[in-house]
């Protein structure tokens, strides 16, 4: 048996056929990690939530910034931008059995020595108390009050994590963490626009993995998110959103050997 975590999707149905064959993929045996970002931005985003959902217990799948901005464009909440590739779910046949699939998916992942996530973890996190936090958010976003934290969500420059915080506000916010961050200052305060190049971080602000001190620190994080850094292999972390969705590669690592999986991919041109 294989678990593989593999990294930003974002509707590049193609070459993820492409890498599960090239990974000699075994839906007996073998798992599959998703760190988010199942849609959005390339070409067949339905063909990829249709394939994942169909995969069961195979598939453990973390939601991302873009398949939460899905949940919110379909309630209203979001408007899709000229960029944004869709409509297809919008309106598939089979849309509300597949939004109703997303909401229910995981934020944060932790087995063993691994901890998944789309995004990153704040200094202060410890794993146990990420693992509550995002327990809060998906019950949330399970019940009938997830349109209230989408909506709290949407805009969320200013949203900036204390323990003080209840209800939406609480939740969005952690879902800002989860889903979003890049980088923080060592106390914590989240840069909430930067997705360039880690040595071009304002002042004042470090990827959220340098951060001395973590208290995450000794577990693996697997995450995805930040296509400017690329795939990145650290001890104790294993960033993999390689820019598919950018022209780049599609990556799938082997999270029992670290042996890496790419495929070439076509798409849009890096924003970085």
């Amino acid at each position: 048996m294989a678990t593989y975590a593999i990294g930003d999707v974002q509707g590049c149905y193609e070459p993820l056929q492409r890498l599960i064959q090239r990974i000699h993929f075994d839906p007996t045996a073998d798992r599959l990690w998703f760190v988010g970002d199942l849609v959005n931005r390339g070409p067949d985003s339905l063909s990829v939530l249709r394939y994942i959902k169909n995969l069961k217990d195979r598939a453990t799948v973390v939601l991302g910034n873009h398949d939460l901005f899905l949940l919110a464009v379909a309630e209203g909440i979001a408007s899709l931008r000229p960029e944004d590739t869709l409509h297809t779910i919008l309106d598939a046949p089979d849309r509300d059995e597949l939004l109703g699939w997303l909401r229910k998916q995981r934020l944060f992942y932790h087995e063993g020595p691994f901890a998944m996530v789309h995004a990153g973890l704040l200094p202060e996190w410890s794993i146990n108390e990420t693992e509550k936090l995002a327990r809060e958010v998906e019950t949330g976003l399970q019940g009938p009050s997830y349109r209230d934290i989408l909506r709290t969500l949407y805009p969320s420059k200013h949203l900036q994590w204390s323990p003080a915080l209840t209800g939406p506000t609480r939740l969005a916010t952690i879902l800002k963490v989860l889903t979003r961050l890049r980088a923080c200052s060592p106390d914590g305060r989240m840069e909430s626009s930067y997705n360039g190049h880690p040595d071009r971080i304002p002042s004042g602000y470090f990827p959220w993995f340098k951060i001395p001190g973590r208290r995450h620190g000794k577990t693996t994080i697997v995450c995805g998110h930040w296509a400017a850094l690329g795939l990145h292999c650290e001890d104790h972390l294993l960033a993999i959103d390689s820019g598919c969705v950018w022209g780049r590669e599609l990556t799938a690592l082997c999270l029992e050997n670290k042996q890496l999986f790419q495929v070439p991919c076509d798409g849009m041109t890096d924003p970085d």
